[in-house]
């Protein structure tokens, strides 16, 4: 049946079929053909580009975040939008979106998981909608008034503003769902506040080629307002109403801080478990009635056990690669994952999505390390050498400690003697630590996209998703 829309245009009805309901929305032939005669004359690259895909999302994702993290404190609410506002890859929220548009491209005759909206708390606790409704439902703004939730008064709400949210029907035009942007948004809120650490940590001096949120504003209002975006985010998935998301995004944040304590304290180079800081401080003993069980995944040398050269560098890649995965590649394949589980899908889809982002972030990082040896501070958008100057190795160096044994020593050492950064630099370009770093992201960047072509069909989004993981090889920044 067709309707007359604005200005006499002839407006076709489109069905959009979730469970056993069926949706219905009107768009515009006029729009249609429009469309049709963009994608004539605009280059196969062009419609493969991540950035054209999800360019309104992306626009606003920015003025979405601000809405969500706003503080009383005006200092305050500037350092937390420090890394917000400067851009940045927004790679993450990218690949949340991507991925959540990819994901609709599957028919709902074969997703089995719709139904888990339904069994979490809606805006109307009677439960008098339909489960289509739930699942297509925005994320609330708060459960509990702002000036019980944030400590404030009334008349002084910073979140008062109206956000600029895009429309329910554009959603799902787009094939992306209020709560699944609202995931990509918290997905750059934890990034951000990882930004702000990490610097602290790191005693780095800019970042994005602008001062570091700590050179800006000190360190203690940058680990201050790390945790403040923590703390946000923390409250934003809950909006979500979703316990399978929720659990992901609060295991991510703790990922982070298990892969940066295994870089402060790297036990597969240096066992002893009663110092720190390359064995010049110790560190107080562990009660015998409270003694703490590791999760399995720990990876180390008992003490007191010799072992092969092969075994040992065996073991610290196994470690760095776990690290990489806790660092970078956790927050990545967690919120792929819970992109999956908001759009209903199935068991193994949600699985192959899980492994897409964590193969994909181990690729980033193994990138993100060889650039610390081959692009300088200027166009790497931060200090170059960071890794070496604190201590920290990486694939490129652990490639040269396989073929040059004598390294060991300078490894576990942390390069803290004179010389030391020089003769690792020298080993790595003798024994292409660089080349064999790349050749190993290339491995993880083919099995991401083996995982995409395992569960989803192909698309536009599917295609950029893989234009993205082959860019991700090739940056250089």
């Amino acid at each position: 049946m067709l309707k007359t829309g604005v200005k006499g245009f002839v407006l076709k009805r489109v069905k959009i079929c979730v469970k056993n309901d069926v949706r219905c929305r009107y768009r515009s032939t006029f729009g249609t053909a429009l469309d049709a005669a963009a994608k004539m004359v605009m280059p196969k690259v062009m419609l493969e580009n991540p950035i054209y895909l999800v360019a309104n999302e992306i626009q606003s994702l920015t003025k979405g975040i601000i809405s969500l993290v706003g503080s009383g404190h005006p200092v305050l609410s500037r350092l937390t939008n420090y890394y917000i506002e400067s851009g940045g890859k927004r790679l993450r929220p990218m690949i949340v979106l991507l991925m959540s548009k990819a994901l609709s491209e599957i028919p709902a005759s074969e997703r089995d998981r719709i139904k888990v909206d339904y069994s979490d708390i809606p805006d109307d606790p009677v439960y008098s909608r339909n489960p289509s409704s739930i699942f297509f439902g925005a994320p609330v703004n708060n459960f509990n008034p702002l000036h019980i939730l944030h400590g404030i008064k009334p008349l002084v709400n910073p979140l008062a503003g109206e956000r600029d949210l895009l429309s329910e029907d554009f959603d799902r035009g787009n094939g992306i769902l209020p709560k699944q942007r609202r995931l990509a948004e918290i997905v750059e809120m934890i990034h951000a506040a990882s930004l702000l650490h990490d610097d602290v940590l790191d005693h780095s001096t800019s970042r994005r080629g602008k001062p570091s949120g700590n050179s800006a504003f000190t360190n203690k209002m940058a680990v201050l307002a790390g945790d403040f975006l923590l703390s946000r985010a923390n409250s934003a998935v809950t909006s979500i109403r979703n316990h399978e998301v929720s659990e992901l995004v609060s295991a991510c944040i703790s990922n982070l801080v298990e892969g940066e304590f295994m870089q402060l304290k790297n036990t597969a180079l240096d066992p002893d478990l009663t110092t720190i800081n390359n064995g010049t401080q110790e560190i107080p003993l562990e009660p015998k009635s409270a003694t703490a069980l590791c999760h399995q995944y720990r990876v180390d040398i008992p003490q007191g056990l010799e072992v092969s050269h092969e075994v040992q560098v065996e073991t610290a890649f196994n470690y760095y690669l776990h690290k990489s995965y806790l660092k970078t590649a956790a927050l990545i394949s967690k919120s792929c994952r819970g992109a999956a589980i908001l759009a209903g899908s199935k068991e193994a889809v949600l699985d192959d999505c899980y492994s897409f982002g964590k193969n994909l972030g181990i690729c980033f990082q193994l990138v993100d390390d060889m650039l610390d040896f081959t692009v300088s501070s200027a166009e790497l958008g931060k200090p170059a050498g960071a890794d070496l100057e604190l201590g920290i190795a990486t694939a490129p160096v652990l490639f040269a400690w396989k073929e040059y044994p004598a390294l060991g020593t300078i490894i576990q050492r942390n390069f803290s003697q004179p010389g030391d950064i020089e003769r690792v630099l020298e080993a790595v370009e003798k024994y292409d630590g660089v080349t064999k770093t790349k050749e190993l992201a290339r491995e993880y960047r083919d099995k991401a996209l083996k995982n995409l072509r395992n569960s989803l069909p192909e698309s536009d989004s599917r295609s950029a998703l893989e234009f993205l993981t082959n860019s991700v090889l090739t940056r250089r920044k």
